[in-house]
């Protein structure tokens, strides 16, 4: 007897390329008589621009759902939206990479029928990525205050290099005279941090890198710590303000607040294909040690 399961299904509503994707996706969840939710944007997305029959669906119009799995159509932007709106539940996500490169959504739009089969025999691995929090002891942060990648802080655009005076576990540790600092988990690590020279670290190593943006000084070279850390941060800058982005969301913010990070109290479980592993996915993804010579 097949298993019922429930299926939260998330998009973004800018790739008219996912067409084919969820009309399968919805064929396999009828055959398999699968409860479906969906948040109410992507399903008029579907329905009206995508001209899609949807069947019947629990419209989600918050971020107050239940489900067995979440599947998310879309890039790695996508992913990251929607592991903040599974947030703690750590109901485990199924990324179905319908954007360009998939580092998060690793599953091919061609394979559904098959990721489907898997998931339904249980034919697949879960991992736990660890997540990032950050609070202010004078004021509530607007954005929600999670990031599975990474927390920059950063300078406006037409600003000059910002002054980041950081601590770690109540020990001074420097100032940074940058134009920023990328605080990243070992998931974020292949994302921002990596294109201003970060670390790769390999998933769930339990660890936090801090990785400065144009550094005025070249000592300055990324860190890595445990990720039991409080990281305390106070800026100052000749505007006065600076910017906070939480996994691409940025706010603007007056300076001279201080920061607290840590770890979150909770993971985002990523379900991957069986054998699927960190290595062979960066060889595949962002050709990493391929010589141009052979």
């Amino acid at each position: 007897m097949t298993k019922k399961l429930k299926f939260a299904l998330f998009g973004n509503v800018h790739q008219e390329r996912k067409s084919a994707a969820v009309q399968k996706f919805f064929a396999i969840a009828l055959e398999r008589k699968a409860e479906l939710a969906m948040p109410e944007p992507f399903y008029l997305f579907l329905r009206d621009n995508l001209k899609i029959h949807v069947p019947d669906c629990e419209i989600i119009k918050d971020n107050n759902f239940t489900a067995d799995y979440v599947v998310c159509m879309g890039g790695d932007g996508t992913f990251l939206d929607v592991a903040s709106r599974v947030g703690d539940k750590e109901i485990p996500i199924i990324g179905i990479n319908t954007g360009r490169l998939g580092f998060l959504a690793s599953f091919s739009p061609d394979h559904i029928e098959a990721t489907m089969a898997d998931i339904y025999a249980g034919n697949f691995g879960i991992e736990a990525h660890s997540v990032l929090n950050i609070s202010c002891d004078e004021l509530e942060l607007k954005n929600y205050p999670y990031a599975l990648n990474e927390i920059a802080i950063l300078k406006h655009d037409i600003s000059s290099m910002i002054s980041i005076h950081t601590d770690i576990n109540d020990e001074y540790l420097t100032t940074y005279q940058a134009d920023g600092l990328i605080i990243g988990t070992p998931t974020g690590s292949t994302a921002y941090s990596l294109s201003v020279g970060g670390p790769i670290i390999v998933p769930q190593s339990d660890t936090i890198s801090l990785t400065p943006v144009a550094p005025h000084s070249l000592n300055m070279r990324p860190l890595v710590l445990c990720d039991n850390s409080e990281i305390s941060l106070r800026v100052e800058s000749r505007s006065n303000s600076f910017l906070i982005s939480l996994d691409g969301r940025s706010q603007s913010y007056p300076d001279n607040i201080h920061l607290r990070i840590r770890k979150a109290p909770y993971h985002v479980k990523v379900v991957t294909r069986q054998g699927q592993s960190f290595f062979s996915t960066l060889r595949k993804k962002m050709m990493w040690g391929t010589d141009s010579r052979v």
